[in-house]
């Protein structure tokens, strides 16, 4: 039987770094940063248009792209597939996936391009997906799979909150399709999603489609945009994300002392430290990069893994759970061996 393997990597996020003090500064709004850092571990974060930067989500999607197909020692015209996971999408319609595929291999190809948007969960449902098709469609040998983000072009003046948490980044991996190696041998193993559509209201995007379409009286009212029409449940991701854990952990096979390492949504440090003693597992076993690029969203699990990897952390057999979470609400997690 075949499956799917990761066999490169790729990040890319606009500009130098912003520091918590300097986004107070550029977008002219106030928070306490030492709090922020504290709580959350976000000191950094890249924002294309604080720096003058005219690059929006399909200019990250196809950079990060481009280098994780370079990474996996491949052409652009070697992939058989294209998929983007976001909810910052380059337009409503066409997907951000088909422009990719454009302008990485110029033209018409035998390839397929798509995009998949469940918010932050984004990129692990896109990579079940794409890890499916890999194993089992024989047309597909190479998918390049994309989580991205660009909630800063969705932000209204002033708005404290989505500064001080949202960035600009997208990672991507290519899934390439190889024969059984066994059960020790690298591969994707197994996803498990959950969903909850009662608790659409919380935050998103709202104006735009077809319900609420932009119109003039919409933007003088100030309902664009990124926004927040109540409170997200403080709680929600350290009471989910242990028995989420758990039973993706179970569906694939593997008690939680086997998982090397645990990348979860990077938006809360505290939060990901409390749900690790939860689970019983050291700290040390989770991945976290918020401090080097904010909360990137659908971007932000494999920015975290190409980090990892480049760095060194992550090695070669290691056994990876990932959870990501994302308004909706939306859960999906993702277990490969690297």
């Amino acid at each position: 039987m075949n499956k799917a393997v990761i066999t490169g990597t790729g990040a890319y996020a606009p500009g130098t770094p912003i520091s918590n003090e300097e986004v107070c500064r550029l977008a002219g709004i106030e928070f306490d940063a030492d709090k922020l850092a504290a709580k959350t571990g976000i000191k950094n974060r890249h924002i294309a248009h604080l720096r003058g930067i005219d690059e929006t989500t399909a200019d990250f999607a196809e950079k990060a792209a481009a280098a994780a197909i370079a990474d996996a020692g491949l052409k652009p015209s070697d992939i058989d597939l294209f998929i983007v996971g976001t909810d910052t999408p380059e337009y409503i319609s066409p997907a951000t996936a088909i422009l990719v595929q454009g302008r990485l291999q110029g033209g018409e190809r035998d390839a397929g391009a798509f995009d998949i948007a469940s918010s932050c969960a984004s990129f692990a449902n896109a990579v079940d997906t794409g890890a499916s098709l890999v194993a089992h469609d024989p047309g597909i040998k190479h998918a390049v799979i994309v989580g991205v983000y660009n909630m800063p072009a969705f932000f209204r003046p002033g708005d404290a909150f989505g500064y001080s948490i949202f960035a600009d980044g997208a990672g991507a991996v290519v899934l390439s399709k190889v024969e059984n190696s066994g059960e020790k041998g690298s591969g994707y193993k197994c996803g498990h999603k959950l969903t909850d559509g009662t608790q659409w209201n919380y935050i998103g995007i709202f104006s735009g489609g077809s319900r609420q379409p932009i119109t003039e009286e919409r933007l003088q009212s100030g309902e664009w945009g990124l926004q927040l029409l109540q409170r997200l449940p403080g709680e929600r991701n350290v009471k989910l994300w242990p028995e989420f854990t758990k039973r993706l952990a179970a569906k694939a096979g593997y008690k939680l002392d086997e998982i090397d390492y645990y990348i979860y949504t990077q938006i809360n440090a505290s939060v990901i430290r409390e749900v690790m003693s939860i689970i019983n597992q050291p700290e040390d076993k989770a991945v976290m990069v918020m401090d080097k690029y904010g909360y990137t969203g659908s971007g932000c699990i494999p920015m975290a893994l190409h980090d990892s990897l480049k760095s060194g952390r992550i090695k070669k057999g290691d056994l990876v759970c990932c959870v990501a979470s994302g308004a909706g609400l939306s859960v999906s997690g993702n277990i490969f061996r690297i």
